[in-house]
Protein backbone atom coordinates (compact mmCIF):
# COMPACT_ATOMS: atom_id res chain seq x y z
CA UNK A 1 0.00 0.00 0.00
CA UNK A 2 2.97 2.14 0.02
CA UNK A 3 3.71 2.04 -3.44
CA UNK A 4 2.57 5.37 -5.43
CA UNK A 5 1.66 3.55 -8.19
CA UNK A 6 -0.63 1.60 -6.18
CA UNK A 7 -4.18 2.54 -5.79
CA UNK A 8 -7.11 1.24 -3.21
CA UNK A 9 -9.00 -1.41 -5.23
CA UNK A 10 -12.89 -0.67 -4.60
CA UNK A 11 -13.97 -3.80 -2.95
CA UNK A 12 -11.22 -3.00 -0.34
CA UNK A 13 -12.37 0.41 0.03
CA UNK A 14 -15.69 -0.67 0.38
CA UNK A 15 -15.03 -3.13 3.14
CA UNK A 16 -12.96 -0.03 4.87
CA UNK A 17 -16.28 2.35 4.22
CA UNK A 18 -18.17 -0.02 5.96
CA UNK A 19 -16.14 -0.40 9.02
CA UNK A 20 -14.72 -4.53 8.08
CA UNK A 21 -11.05 -4.21 7.93
CA UNK A 22 -9.38 -4.94 10.77
CA UNK A 23 -7.33 -2.29 12.37
CA UNK A 24 -3.87 -3.03 11.02
CA UNK A 25 -5.36 -2.53 7.52
CA UNK A 26 -7.35 0.31 8.38
CA UNK A 27 -4.22 2.14 9.58
CA UNK A 28 -2.40 0.80 6.55
CA UNK A 29 -4.81 2.13 4.53
CA UNK A 30 -5.40 5.74 5.79
CA UNK A 31 -1.58 5.57 5.62
CA UNK A 32 -1.94 5.40 1.85
CA UNK A 33 -4.88 8.15 1.66
CA UNK A 34 -2.97 10.55 3.68
CA UNK A 35 -0.09 10.24 0.64
CA UNK A 36 -2.93 9.75 -2.36
CA UNK A 37 -5.30 12.67 -3.48
CA UNK A 38 -6.93 10.56 -6.24
CA UNK A 39 -7.63 7.76 -3.55
CA UNK A 40 -8.42 10.53 -1.90
CA UNK A 41 -11.02 11.54 -4.05
CA UNK A 42 -13.09 8.21 -4.30
CA UNK A 43 -13.58 8.45 -0.42
CA UNK A 44 -17.19 9.83 0.30
CA UNK A 45 -17.27 12.87 1.87
CA UNK A 46 -20.20 14.89 3.91
CA UNK A 47 -19.22 18.31 3.43
CA UNK A 48 -22.06 19.68 6.17
CA UNK A 49 -20.25 17.39 8.94
CA UNK A 50 -16.68 18.06 7.77
CA UNK A 51 -17.08 22.17 7.82
CA UNK A 52 -18.66 21.38 11.51
CA UNK A 53 -15.69 19.81 12.39
CA UNK A 54 -13.67 22.28 11.51
CA UNK A 55 -15.41 24.90 13.42
CA UNK A 56 -15.14 23.16 16.13
CA UNK A 57 -11.72 22.53 16.26
CA UNK A 58 -10.94 25.90 15.53
CA UNK A 59 -12.96 26.86 18.22
CA UNK A 60 -11.24 24.56 20.76
CA UNK A 61 -7.62 25.72 19.68
CA UNK A 62 -8.98 29.42 19.58
CA UNK A 63 -10.33 28.98 23.22
CA UNK A 64 -7.86 29.91 25.99
CA UNK A 65 -7.08 27.41 28.51
CA UNK A 66 -9.51 28.25 31.45
CA UNK A 67 -7.08 29.11 34.42
CA UNK A 68 -7.14 27.43 37.90
CA UNK A 69 -9.29 30.47 39.40
CA UNK A 70 -11.52 30.38 36.53
CA UNK A 71 -12.36 26.94 37.25
CA UNK A 72 -12.75 26.85 40.37
CA UNK A 73 -15.69 30.17 39.90
CA UNK A 74 -17.81 27.86 37.95
CA UNK A 75 -17.10 25.01 40.16
CA UNK A 76 -18.89 27.34 42.97
CA UNK A 77 -21.81 27.87 40.37
CA UNK A 78 -20.65 31.22 38.80
CA UNK A 79 -22.54 31.47 35.18
CA UNK A 80 -19.74 31.64 32.94
CA UNK A 81 -19.83 34.47 31.35
CA UNK A 82 -19.58 36.49 34.95
CA UNK A 83 -16.69 34.23 35.26
CA UNK A 84 -14.85 35.58 32.44
CA UNK A 85 -15.34 39.41 33.26
CA UNK A 86 -13.83 38.37 36.95
CA UNK A 87 -11.15 36.57 35.35
CA UNK A 88 -10.17 38.61 32.27
CA UNK A 89 -8.23 41.46 34.31
CA UNK A 90 -6.02 39.24 36.24
CA UNK A 91 -4.08 42.56 37.21
CA UNK A 92 -7.36 44.36 38.71
CA UNK A 93 -7.99 40.79 41.19
CA UNK A 94 -4.86 40.08 41.56
CA UNK A 95 -3.53 43.63 43.24
CA UNK A 96 -6.68 43.63 45.49
CA UNK A 97 -6.31 40.20 46.92
CA UNK A 98 -2.21 41.11 47.16
CA UNK A 99 -3.79 44.58 49.02
CA UNK A 100 -5.66 42.33 51.73
CA UNK A 101 -2.90 39.65 52.24
CA UNK A 102 -0.63 42.48 52.85
CA UNK A 103 -3.13 44.27 55.65
CA UNK A 104 -3.31 40.61 57.06
CA UNK A 105 -0.10 39.34 57.28
CA UNK A 106 0.50 43.42 59.48
CA UNK A 107 -2.51 41.77 61.57
CA UNK A 108 -1.18 38.98 62.49
CA UNK A 109 2.81 40.29 63.09
CA UNK A 110 0.41 43.55 65.11
CA UNK A 111 -1.53 41.33 67.03
CA UNK A 112 2.04 39.43 68.63
CA UNK A 113 3.71 42.85 69.00
CA UNK A 114 1.35 45.10 70.46
CA UNK A 115 -2.64 45.77 71.23
CA UNK A 116 -2.12 49.47 69.85
CA UNK A 117 -0.59 47.86 66.13
CA UNK A 118 -3.77 45.66 66.42
CA UNK A 119 -6.02 48.51 66.74
CA UNK A 120 -4.66 50.21 63.75
CA UNK A 121 -5.47 47.18 61.79
CA UNK A 122 -8.68 47.03 62.53
CA UNK A 123 -8.70 51.02 61.91
CA UNK A 124 -7.31 50.56 58.15
CA UNK A 125 -8.53 47.07 57.06
CA UNK A 126 -12.20 48.23 56.53
CA UNK A 127 -10.85 50.64 54.30
CA UNK A 128 -9.24 48.53 51.80
CA UNK A 129 -12.54 47.00 50.30
CA UNK A 130 -13.94 50.45 49.86
CA UNK A 131 -10.26 51.56 47.88
CA UNK A 132 -10.70 48.00 45.55
CA UNK A 133 -14.32 48.79 44.97
CA UNK A 134 -13.28 52.52 43.70
CA UNK A 135 -10.75 51.31 41.19
CA UNK A 136 -12.73 48.20 40.40
CA UNK A 137 -14.31 49.63 37.23
CA UNK A 138 -12.61 52.72 34.79
CA UNK A 139 -10.53 53.49 32.48
CA UNK A 140 -7.62 54.75 34.41
CA UNK A 141 -7.66 51.12 36.36
CA UNK A 142 -9.20 48.43 33.88
CA UNK A 143 -6.40 47.80 30.60
CA UNK A 144 -9.89 46.29 29.46
CA UNK A 145 -12.07 49.07 29.43
CA UNK A 146 -12.32 49.77 26.22
CA UNK A 147 -13.69 46.38 25.39
CA UNK A 148 -16.29 46.46 28.29
CA UNK A 149 -17.60 49.49 27.16
CA UNK A 150 -19.15 48.60 24.29
CA UNK A 151 -20.81 45.35 26.40
CA UNK A 152 -24.71 45.19 27.94
CA UNK A 153 -22.46 44.63 31.41
CA UNK A 154 -20.88 47.86 31.18
CA UNK A 155 -21.10 50.44 33.51
CA UNK A 156 -23.25 49.98 37.25
CA UNK A 157 -23.35 45.95 36.35
CA UNK A 158 -19.63 45.06 36.01
CA UNK A 159 -18.89 47.65 38.86
CA UNK A 160 -21.73 45.61 40.97
CA UNK A 161 -20.22 42.56 40.08
CA UNK A 162 -16.18 43.28 40.46
CA UNK A 163 -17.59 44.91 43.86
CA UNK A 164 -19.01 41.57 45.06
CA UNK A 165 -15.76 40.21 44.09
CA UNK A 166 -13.23 42.59 46.17
CA UNK A 167 -15.63 41.89 49.14
CA UNK A 168 -15.24 37.84 48.86
CA UNK A 169 -11.85 38.15 48.25
CA UNK A 170 -11.24 39.56 51.52
CA UNK A 171 -13.49 37.64 53.11
CA UNK A 172 -12.34 34.55 52.05
CA UNK A 173 -8.14 35.88 52.87
CA UNK A 174 -9.53 36.86 56.58
CA UNK A 175 -11.24 33.38 56.95
CA UNK A 176 -7.96 31.43 55.90
CA UNK A 177 -6.18 33.56 58.50
CA UNK A 178 -8.50 33.48 61.36
CA UNK A 179 -6.41 30.75 62.80
CA UNK A 180 -3.40 33.25 62.99
CA UNK A 181 -5.15 35.98 64.37
CA UNK A 182 -6.89 36.92 67.68
CA UNK A 183 -10.82 36.27 68.17
CA UNK A 184 -11.57 40.18 67.33
CA UNK A 185 -10.36 40.08 64.26
CA UNK A 186 -13.63 39.54 62.69
CA UNK A 187 -14.92 43.07 64.39
CA UNK A 188 -13.45 44.89 61.25
CA UNK A 189 -15.69 42.70 58.76
CA UNK A 190 -18.38 44.43 59.52
CA UNK A 191 -17.66 47.66 59.09
CA UNK A 192 -16.51 46.96 56.26
CA UNK A 193 -18.85 45.42 54.45
CA UNK A 194 -20.71 49.04 55.43
CA UNK A 195 -18.43 51.28 54.18
CA UNK A 196 -18.62 48.89 50.89
CA UNK A 197 -22.52 49.46 50.86
CA UNK A 198 -22.26 52.97 51.23
CA UNK A 199 -19.86 53.81 49.14
CA UNK A 200 -22.10 52.17 46.38
CA UNK A 201 -25.00 53.82 47.73
CA UNK A 202 -23.17 57.39 48.15
CA UNK A 203 -22.13 56.53 44.45
CA UNK A 204 -25.87 56.41 43.26
CA UNK A 205 -25.26 60.67 43.57
CA UNK A 206 -21.74 60.90 43.19
CA UNK A 207 -18.73 60.18 41.07
CA UNK A 208 -17.66 56.90 42.68
CA UNK A 209 -13.73 57.91 43.76
CA UNK A 210 -15.48 60.78 45.12
CA UNK A 211 -17.95 58.59 47.61
CA UNK A 212 -14.63 56.25 47.75
CA UNK A 213 -12.46 59.08 48.95
CA UNK A 214 -15.90 60.26 51.06
CA UNK A 215 -15.81 57.26 53.59
CA UNK A 216 -12.35 56.15 53.06
CA UNK A 217 -10.95 58.55 54.55
CA UNK A 218 -13.57 59.79 56.56
CA UNK A 219 -13.89 56.78 58.62
CA UNK A 220 -10.57 56.59 60.62
CA UNK A 221 -11.30 59.96 61.09
CA UNK A 222 -14.34 59.27 62.97
CA UNK A 223 -12.85 56.11 64.90
CA UNK A 224 -10.28 58.04 66.20
CA UNK A 225 -12.33 60.71 67.27
CA UNK A 226 -15.45 58.56 68.79
CA UNK A 227 -12.27 57.05 70.98
CA UNK A 228 -10.78 60.21 71.83
CA UNK A 229 -14.23 61.47 73.23
CA UNK A 230 -15.17 58.90 74.91
CA UNK A 231 -11.15 57.46 75.83
CA UNK A 232 -12.70 53.54 74.58
CA UNK A 233 -10.48 53.44 71.62
CA UNK A 234 -11.84 50.37 70.63
CA UNK A 235 -15.66 51.34 71.28
CA UNK A 236 -16.17 51.32 67.64
CA UNK A 237 -15.27 47.61 67.29
CA UNK A 238 -17.35 46.12 70.24
CA UNK A 239 -20.64 44.35 70.22
CA UNK A 240 -23.28 46.61 70.12
CA UNK A 241 -21.38 48.93 67.56
CA UNK A 242 -21.29 45.73 65.61
CA UNK A 243 -24.94 45.18 64.72
CA UNK A 244 -25.43 49.48 64.43
CA UNK A 245 -23.01 48.46 61.13
CA UNK A 246 -25.24 45.83 60.11
CA UNK A 247 -28.19 47.74 60.07
CA UNK A 248 -26.39 50.09 58.33
CA UNK A 249 -25.30 47.82 55.81
CA UNK A 250 -28.43 46.39 55.16
CA UNK A 251 -30.55 50.20 54.71
CA UNK A 252 -27.81 51.25 52.41
CA UNK A 253 -28.37 48.09 50.57
CA UNK A 254 -31.74 49.02 50.46
CA UNK A 255 -30.94 51.85 49.29
CA UNK A 256 -28.49 51.09 46.28
CA UNK A 257 -30.74 48.42 45.47
CA UNK A 258 -33.52 51.25 44.68
CA UNK A 259 -31.39 53.67 43.35
CA UNK A 260 -29.30 51.53 41.44
CA UNK A 261 -29.75 52.90 37.78
CA UNK A 262 -28.49 56.02 39.32
CA UNK A 263 -24.91 54.57 40.12
CA UNK A 264 -22.27 56.32 38.59
CA UNK A 265 -18.92 54.85 37.91
CA UNK A 266 -17.47 58.06 36.79
CA UNK A 267 -16.92 57.38 33.36
CA UNK A 268 -16.67 59.97 30.59
CA UNK A 269 -19.63 60.84 28.63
Amino acid sequence: MTNGDWHIPRGLLERYLDGALDPVNVMSLEAHLVRCGRCRTAVPADEAWLAASWRGVSTEIARPRPSPAERALRRAGVPEHLTRLLVATPALSRAWAAAVAVALAFAVTAAHLSDEGFLVFLTLAPVLPTAGIALAYGQWADPAYETYAATPMAGAPLLLVRSVAVLLTAVALTTLAVPLLPATTAAWLLPALALSTGCLALATRVPLPLAATVLGGGWPVVVTAVGLATDDRVLPFRPAAQVLYGCVAALLALVLYIRRHRLDPAESR
